[in-house]
């Protein structure tokens, strides 16, 4: 798209859209136009009927274009952008040794480019909605929400009300305030969705578990949490509880509509039950599972029972259509191969809850996530004309599987132009990134981590010096041997 459509794109006053076709929830439509106007979509219909009924507005039309749903990340960690390859290749709970030490280090100025160096690449990659867990930053949480506004995305912003282990302020009735304060900081900001957070189950009493349930309840808000996520963290509930973790939440009274539950990759299939029943809110993240977790959330049988779910990256990368690749893949690579499922869900279903299924999953739902009039006009338009989508058959299923992020032509948030093929388009992103380079070298060379594997580089050059000397020794016992041979003969 040309420079004239982008300053057309830029207007603040009403637009009428004209794409070559729209994705609406039941499915791709052509002939089909929009109306954005005060952040929202006024209207959205067939071509001509919308053109007739908004005769005082110039259409603008945008052959080769789809408009789509922005992409919902129901589970990220802002403030953890700094130290995304410190995690590569490493076990399960790196939050011990790689999270808690590297967001222990960060002032306010390093919270702050964290949490819009996450932003930025999250708009490049579509999602015009992140769902942050809470920052263990020392610093107000309104440096997290400063950030996210700054770089124009819509964000639900988590405070942690952990009050039981390292770090956490054990006075609960403390801890319920500032959980008050933080819900009526954000009543009317077009951009920031309070939401409370607790890390994982063991990190709150029962009385704190059960007391955020009811304040998010009555906020109409979400609670985060990891949940059912590694081994480890079943075990010590076993050991402690003599229950699951999740068994643990529905004893205390914690499951219900306004609990986002993190991972729950290992699940009985009594919890399944347990999330279907209650209303229960999970966030599948499938790159997080394939790149430290024990297992795959059976994300097709949440489909089945009617579990809510949306799709989150967990700070692993910023790429919209590569996760929902990946939420397909991991799906295929953990039951369908297994069961002879060709499908794994279809197309359709991983850019549903990859949308529509996160807004819901994080409080949203009647907000944002679809291309709808009243909805928040948070949105896409994506290039169809390349090689990769030209020639669709199944447009839904060639997103998921062939769709990436260099196709985004751009971004909209609350009807604003925010990102022009992968930059913003009123701040300076690159010197954003210049920044932040140099602020995480001092970050990182400070914070405590502890890595159980060293980096790729070094392992490599490791391995080709045990393998040179490996050689050395092979071809030392092979002349050793020829020799003893040879004076044997003789």
């Amino acid at each position: 798209m040309n420079q004239h459509i982008r300053e057309r794109l830029r207007t603040r006053g009403p637009l009428l859209l004209v794409p070559d076709a729209v994705l609406l929830p039941e499915g791709v439509m052509e002939l089909y136009a929009v109306v954005v106007s005060a952040g929202s979509f006024e209207a959205v219909g067939p071509t001509e009927e919308v053109e007739r009924t908004h005769p005082h507005l110039q259409a603008l039309r945008l052959p080769g274009q789809l408009l789509m749903p922005g992409f919902v990340d129901s589970h990220h960690h802002l403030t953890q952008s700094f130290g995304a390859a410190l995690a590569f290749g490493e076990p399960s709970e790196i939050f011990r040794r790689v999270w808690v030490p590297l967001e222990g280090a960060l002032d306010e100025e390093s919270a702050y480019v964290a949490a819009k160096l996450a932003a930025l690449e999250s708009l490049r990659g579509g999602f015009t909605t992140v769902t942050d867990a809470g920052t263990r930053a020392a610093v107000d949480t309104d440096v997290v929400a400063c950030a996210a506004r700054d770089a124009g995305i819509r964000c639900v912003l988590g405070l942690i009300c952990d009050d039981t282990g390292t770090g956490a302020d054990t006075d609960s009735a403390v801890v319920m305030r500032r959980a008050e304060r933080h819900l009526a900081a954000y009543t009317d900001d077009p951009l920031i969705h309070p939401s409370l957070a607790i890390s994982i189950p063991d990190a709150a009493t029962p009385a704190t578990l059960h007391a955020t349930h009811r304040l998010a309840a009555e906020a109409k808000v979400v609670v985060q949490m990891h949940v059912n996520e590694h081994l480890a963290a079943v075990e010590r509930s076993l050991l402690r509880h003599g229950l699951r973790p999740l068994e643990n939440l529905a004893g205390v009274g914690a499951l219900g509509p306004h609990l986002l539950a993190a991972h729950t990759t290992l699940l009985t299939p009594r919890e399944v039950s347990l999330l279907a029943d209650t209303g229960t809110a999970v966030s599948y993240n499938p790159v997080a599972s394939a790149w430290k977790g024990n297992a795959v959330a059976p994300a097709t049988t949440f489909t089945e029972r009617g579990v809510r779910f949306g799709i989150g990256s967990d700070g692993t990368r910023g790429d919209g259509f590569r996760l929902v690749e990946a939420a397909e893949f991991a799906q295929r690579l953990a039951y369908g191969l297994t069961t002879g499922d060709s499908s794994c869900g279809a197309g359709w279903t991983w850019l549903e809850h990859a949308t529509a299924g996160g807004a819901d999953a994080v409080g949203l739902g009647g907000h944002t996530g679809s291309i709808a009039a009243g909805m928040a006009a948070d949105f896409l338009l994506v290039d169809i004309a390349t090689p990769e989508l030209a020639l669709s058959w199944d447009l839904p299923w060639e997103l998921v599987r062939r769709g990436n992020r260099d196709q985004i032509n751009a971004v909209f948030v609350a009807g604003r132009l925010r990102m022009w093929h992968g930059r913003p388009t009123d701040w300076d992103g690159p010197a954003l990134v210049r920044r932040a380079t140099a602020l995480a070298r001092t970050a990182v060379s400070r914070a405590p981590v502890s890595r159980a594997h060293p980096t790729s580089t070094t392992a490599r050059n490791k391995a080709v010096r045990e393998s040179a000397a490996g050689t050395v020794a092979e071809k030392w016992v092979a002349r050793t041997s020829t020799a003893r041979n040879g004076s044997t003969a003789q």
